[in-house]
């Protein structure tokens, strides 16, 4: 069985080869609760095809996914005393809920997906807000862990994502996660675990230290502090020495601070999550649709869209030259470079810069001039390019010495991001 790894140096994921992983996951929340099969087909044949390399899914759904039935009628638990045991799945015939769950796993093998799976939404153990009930417990969410992790421990594309955006805040909704992250450890020791924390927060403030975590998320959000996800994930990579993602940054479409007439987050705000993040040393990004984790069907205010006509917006398709440029040049050795750049810029302007032993990239939000320090890369000369985020085409432009130098990208504004390429030259 193919398996990931987090790589000695603590900062990046990989084969077991020893080739990189980079994590770029589409976010399909509601993916196993309302899809038909051949509508999930569709779907994840899209986002392969887009170069995403995992799929965010939740096994027992935010929206009424206890109650309310999957599109072939069924519900993922039965009930014992007039409640949803989660030691009583549906699993019987070929056509039961997990058994749908499956199809869709296996579906996403077949076209190199991992699928993200969180084993239950939240609301399911913190009803601070949605439909729960509240339903688990530190032993019942052991069992469960242990058994859901049986179940899909022999499947390849597996990593399974605690929590479910409700905060942890009493001593048994810890004892829960960490019961439910130890029958999964149990069954399943061969796959990477992570958390999924609550709005503009880190799964570093909610299960520090946790020997099971393999790699931290943040979730930067939908409001303006989204503008700083950056900032978040340097606060927990410094905090802990572990591989780190902005697992819900500003979604696409999404309304902004989620008020409709405050206009919707849209590809340029999406991009912005993505760079500021890469330069600091994550070990991959997140992107969303707002009608698509919702897999919404009915237009609305608040969702624009039908979810199969936004799966090709913009932001969705420039996701892969995020990956494209953090692959194209050496993967282990890149590391946050502040020293590189002058970054005096206000919140929505931060510029920023990583670099590896013989290049660096520089991203520019809004393509303002970026002062570099070009001696602290190198004493040769440095090759020059610029990338640019919407179409993935990078373009030399000049070769420079190695000094104080101001770069002026090709064009400027709100949705004129560029990334400033330098590799190193050998001397003659």
């Amino acid at each position: 069985m193919k398996r990931l790894y987090v790589h000695p140096k603590n900062a990046y994921l990989m084969w077991e080869d020893e080739s990189p992983f980079f994590y770029l996951a589409d976010t399909a929340w509601e993916l196993f609760h309302k899809l038909s099969r051949e509508e999930a087909e569709q779907y994840l044949t899209v986002r392969a095809g887009q170069g995403f390399t995992a799929v965010q899914a939740v096994a027992l759904a935010e929206f009424d996914g206890l109650s309310g039935p999957n599109y072939y009628g069924r519900v993922p638990l039965h009930q014992k005393d007039g409640r949803y045991d989660p030691l009583l799945p549906d699993t019987e015939g070929g056509n039961s809920y997990w058994d749908h769950v499956d199809y869709i796993v296996k579906a996403a093998a077949r076209l190199g997906l991992f699928i993200a799976l969180l084993p239950t939404w939240g609301d399911k153990y913190n009803l601070k807000w949605g439909k729960g009930p509240e339903i688990f417990n530190a032993e019942n969410a052991y069992q469960y862990g242990k058994w859901i992790g049986t179940r899909y421990c022999e499947e390849w594309n597996i990593i399974w994502m605690l929590g479910g955006d409700r905060p942890l805040e009493n001593e048994l909704h810890h004892q829960i996660i960490d019961a439910m992250a130890q029958g999964i450890r149990e069954a399943d020791p061969n796959h990477l675990i992570t958390f999924h924390p609550s709005g503009e927060s880190s799964s570093v403030q909610h299960v520090p230290d946790r020997q099971y975590i393999d790699f931290h998320g943040i979730q930067s959000g939908h409001g303006t502090n989204g503008l700083e996800n950056w900032r978040m994930l340097r606060r927990t990579m410094q905090t802990e020495a572990k591989p780190c993602l902005d697992l819900e940054p500003r979604y696409e479409d999404h309304p902004i601070c989620f008020k409709p007439e405050y206009g919707m987050w849209n590809c340029d705000d999406v991009r912005q999550n993505a760079y500021w993040a890469l330069m600091e040393g994550v070990c991959g990004h997140t992107y969303g649709n707002h009608c698509v984790w919702s897999m919404n069907t009915q237009p609305t205010d608040y969702y624009r869209y039908c979810w199969t006509e936004v799966l090709h917006h913009p932001g969705a398709e420039q996701m892969r030259h995020v990956k494209a440029l953090r692959l194209s040049r050496p993967y282990f050795e890149f590391r946050p470079a502040p020293e590189l750049i002058a970054d005096d810029h206000a919140v929505m302007a931060h510029q920023c810069a990583a670099r590896g032993e013989s290049y660096a990239f520089a991203y520019s939000p809004l393509g303002q001039p970026m002062r570099m320090y070009l001696q602290f890369l190198c004493t040769t000369a440095v090759k020059a390019s610029w990338f640019d985020p919407r179409t993935g085409e990078e373009q030399f432009f000049a070769v420079v010495p190695p000094r104080e130098t101001l770069f002026a990208p090709p064009t400027s504004g709100k949705g004129r991001d560029w990334v400033l390429v330098l590799d190193v030259l050998e001397t003659s």
